[in-house]
């Protein structure tokens, strides 16, 4: 476990003096291996056409939409003590209190987090990630990057899913009760709805950009930056490819 904590420690360092010692202004994103990357999207988009996309096609024509927004706020429930921490470290104490309340409402009155009542209230749910809290601190986003699998990405926000899987409660208590399978399942289950989710705005992003790979990075750059400023949510766009 030391060694495993002292190699995630050096990798955040490191992304974290990489992104400082970019010249580029804060909204400004290089793309120094554009190639490489364009490679790994057109991977990502051939696998996202072949499984994901027909899986969360089906997974809309067969489960009702009651349903599922009821896994939706199942998923986002059991991310709360990662969105809480990283309130917490931005210093915004005021999400921090509604996310904290969002999570004991939701658990203890909404079925398990099946039935947002915090939200049917007006507290509304906050996306946190350590990526965000890299940029709040000042972090430069760092070159733009796409991962296989995972998609659109920088070198800020990959530290920051490092970071916020390696330190997730959940995921903790499952690898310690050798319930990995299950976390393992709880990763599907949110891929199948983040794409179910943006079936619609891929499907219009796609149909309508020349190019999909720039498309694609300018909404996930827009939409960083408005999450890192708290402006909103920004442009609807990809988690994945």
């Amino acid at each position: 476990m030391t060694c495993d904590f002292k190699k995630i420690m050096a990798f955040v360092v490191t992304a974290a003096l990489l992104s400082a010692c970019s010249t580029a202004r804060q909204g400004d994103v290089a793309d120094p291996i554009e190639g490489l990357n364009r490679g790994i999207f057109k991977f990502n988009d051939a696998v996202d056409t072949a499984v994901l996309k027909p899986v969360a096609e089906g997974y809309r024509a067969g489960v009702p939409k009651p349903a599922r927004v009821g896994v939706r706020n199942v998923l986002r429930n059991l991310k709360s003590p990662t969105v809480v921490a990283n309130d917490v470290l931005q210093g915004n104490l005021t999400h921090a209190g509604n996310d904290v309340t969002r999570f004991f409402a939701n658990t203890l009155f909404g079925l398990g987090g099946l039935i947002d009542v915090a939200g049917s209230e007006g507290v509304k749910y906050n996306e946190e990630d350590f990526g965000q809290t890299l940029g709040t601190w000042g972090v430069h986003s760092g070159p733009y990057l796409v991962l296989p699998f995972f998609g659109p990405s920088t070198v800020r926000d990959t530290t920051g899913l490092v970071v916020d899987a390696y330190t997730d409660p959940l995921r903790l208590w499952m690898s310690n009760t050798d319930r990995n399978a299950v976390n393992y399942g709880r990763f599907a289950v949110a891929a199948v709805d983040k794409r179910e989710e943006l079936l619609d705005v891929l499907a219009d992003l796609k149909k309508n950009s020349i190019d999909y790979y720039a498309a694609t990075k300018s909404a996930y750059i827009q939409k960083r930056a408005a999450l890192v400023s708290n402006n909103g949510e920004g442009a609807d766009l990809p988690d994945m490819p």
